[in-house]
């Protein structure tokens, strides 16, 4: 076996060893083979989920003040997870989808993108409906610039749970 050969196996015994003793972290994330499968919608109900965790916080009443701190603590918890979902979704579709022939067409979308991710985070450190609010009417016109991009129509509706927000999704044709 030539040196580098064995100076090859070393390393990859090396890391063997340290994966198994669990001291290299594993990582997790959509795949960089450009599949074209990608689709605004799970940030878009991330974002009205915000909106609706908000409200069950600011609705909450109870007699028993327990019981109120742990709805407001898993519901804090949920909206912190959301509000974090939007942003890796939209993370996933801006750093993958938009190259640069999409990105001359559409020099907005990094402003956009920029925006979405300061309004999430705002939104993981507050209960202010105005800032989840806010974020799903960014995340729909993100929608609508996406959809945009594949040349398909859009259309806004009122989503049909609460807090029937107005959002915006793809006019499929049959």
């Amino acid at each position: 076996m030539k040196a580098s050969e064995r100076s090859k196996a070393a390393l990859a015994s090396l890391l063997r060893g340290l994966d198994r003793v669990g001291l290299i972290g594993h990582a997790k994330g959509h795949c960089d083979i450009p599949c074209g499968i990608y689709d605004p919608g799970p940030a878009l109900i991330a974002a009205v989920s915000v909106v609706r965790l908000m409200d069950i916080m600011h609705e909450g009443k109870s007699e028993d003040a327990v019981a109120l701190a742990n709805l407001h603590a898993r519901c804090a918890l949920r909206k912190e997870e959301e509000a974090e979902k939007v942003k890796q979704e939209i993370r996933v579709i801006w750093g993958d989808y938009f190259k640069a022939p999409l990105i001359e067409k559409h020099p907005e979308v990094h402003g956009l993108v920029h925006s979405i991710m300061q309004k999430a985070s705002a939104c993981k450190q507050d209960v202010h409906r105005d800032d989840g609010l806010a974020l799903v009417e960014l995340v729909n016109r993100f929608a609508e610039l996406f959809w945009q991009t594949k040349g398909i129509k859009t259309a806004k509706g009122t989503c049909p749970y609460p807090p029937a927000l107005t959002v915006v999704y793809p006019v499929l044709e049959a």
